[in-house]
């Protein structure tokens, strides 16, 4: 498997490059040459696999030849082996043909868990096969910065700097990072929001010398590997409720478009996926989309569900280029109008197109609080606000016509406990092992939005640390 860069203009890489690698040379986002298909016999085959079998399966065609389905076998296992739950992404009824998908059992207590806990393994075969170090930088709406940590903690060829928007994080998820004593992990808390640091980390690796001086590689959903781990538990949730055949709905709460866009992955793998549908939160950019076509940045807002507040979806352009029949000029063009001027049109032919998979809804704070309420005092289950969020968008798809749709929960209630008791009266305790986090002792330097202070805090960093000229 190869792959090609969703601007047209950078190198075409193989699997281990693009781990590696994280953003293309020309700013855009990798994506293979070709989907890998799965036929309705080959889903069925798989009825039997456990999580870290079917992992394995559904990643190999992406990763050959350069990683062998035994090699990402055991990769997995080490990956899930400390999730909470047997089945790793046990599934619930939450009556008729809603199902709830609970990606949350992982260390990190987040669906992010699930890609970078692959992700961090695969780093560590791949560097230690070249022998070479690298230099994770990541930014962080709240989840993927605690897993990418718990990921990538304590490995010697790995040093990693998270970047997380000051204040506009939630308690739990803010000290899940910074209170990590491992000498090789970092964290910056940015005077902005989590746009600003997104933009951060794209502008390092869009500085080529600042780039191959420290080996940067990424963590966000930038980085292809992320994405392709995803596509599993789309897979296995079809597997669990026997739709490989009659096929079923998603609902995904998404802000930065990786989550969703790895089941449309899934979709053109095969899976027969009928709609996808986006819950977004105030911060509603993909749903202002889906609804006429245009992509319009505003200001981001604060809300319950911090992990979507982001009006800069970076995961869209890797859709974009699947939409423009993999134009990669023509996804250039746009991406760079869309910088200059805030906004870009795709017409209203690619628009009506983009709807034949999407379906996107929007909720407010108070609309939020409600079907935390509403889903506790009937089913008995606590939901944090961005599962809240999908389970709200389940609940409102157009013509369901009997068709499974499956809600994806993709963070504990305990990492939002304020804003689940304030909607149930119930305060959700953390895990056993991470009771005493709110005591622990934290780490971490604040910085301002400016990509000179960023980089020469690394520099120094990473000069003190030692091995890096």
């Amino acid at each position: 498997m190869k792959y090609v860069s969703t601007r047209g203009n950078a190198p075409v890489l193989a699997f281990d490059d693009v781990v590696l690698a994280g953003l293309a040379r020309d700013g855009g986002l990798y994506l293979p040459e070709t989907w890998p298909r799965l036929s309705a016999a080959d889903l069925r085959s798989l009825k039997d696999f456990d999580y870290p079998a079917l992992a394995a399966r559904i990643i190999a065609p992406f990763a050959a030849p350069v990683v062998s389905e035994a090699d990402l076998h055991a990769i997995a296992v080490d990956a899930y082996e400390n999730f909470d739950h047997p089945d790793v992404a046990p599934l619930k009824s939450l009556g008729g043909d809603t199902w709830l998908l609970e990606l949350f059992h992982g260390p990190t207590l987040a669906f992010k868990d699930f890609a970078l806990q692959v992700l961090g393994r695969l780093f560590d075969f791949i560097l230690a096969r070249r022998g070479e170090r690298i230099t994770i930088v990541g930014a962080t709406s709240g989840d993927t910065g605690s897993a990418a940590i718990e990921a990538c903690r304590d490995r010697d060829s790995i040093e990693i700097f998270i970047l997380h928007p000051e204040g506009r994080v939630s308690d739990v998820q803010r000290k899940q990072m910074t209170t990590v004593t491992a000498e090789n992990v970092h964290n910056v808390a940015i005077e902005g929001t989590f746009d600003d640091c997104q933009d951060l980390v794209k502008a390092m690796f869009n500085d080529i010398g600042f780039r191959d001086r420290f080996s940067l590689g990424a963590v966000n959903s930038i980085n292809w590997a992320r994405i392709v781990a995803q596509v599993v538990y789309y897979v296995h949730a079809a597997l669990k409720l026997d739709a490989t055949d009659r096929g079923l709905d998603f609902a995904v709460p998404t802000g930065n478009f990786g989550n969703v866009f790895a089941g449309y992955a899934a979709r053109e793998m095969g899976l027969p996926i009928r709609r996808l549908v986006i819950g977004s939160n105030r911060n509603d950019i993909l749903t202002r989309f889906f609804a006429s076509g245009r992509m319009a940045m505003g200001d981001v807002s604060p809300t319950l569900s911090p992990s979507m507040d982001i009006q800069v979806s970076s995961n869209f352009e890797r859709f974009l280029f699947e939409l423009f029949g993999r134009d990669g000029s023509a996804v250039s063009d746009a991406m760079t109008r869309f910088r200059e001027a805030g906004a870009f049109d795709v017409g209203d032919e690619l628009w009506r197109r983009s709807l034949e998979v999407f379906d996107a809804k929007r909720y407010d704070d108070d609309e939020t609080k409600d079907v935390i309420r509403a889903v506790f005092e009937e089913t008995g289950e606590l939901l944090d606000p961005h599962s809240a969020i999908g389970v709200a968008a389940a609940r409102n798809r157009a013509d369901s016509d009997g068709v499974p749709i499956v809600a994806l929960a993709t963070a504990h209630p305990a990492k939002f406990p304020e804003a689940v008791e304030a909607a149930t009266g119930i305060r959700p305790p953390l895990p056993a092992r991470l009771a005493d986090l709110l005591d622990r002792t934290e780490h971490y330097d604040n910085l301002p939005v400016a990509l000179s202070a960023i980089e020469d805090h690394i520099s120094q960093v990473l000069t003190k640390r030692g091995g890096f000229s």
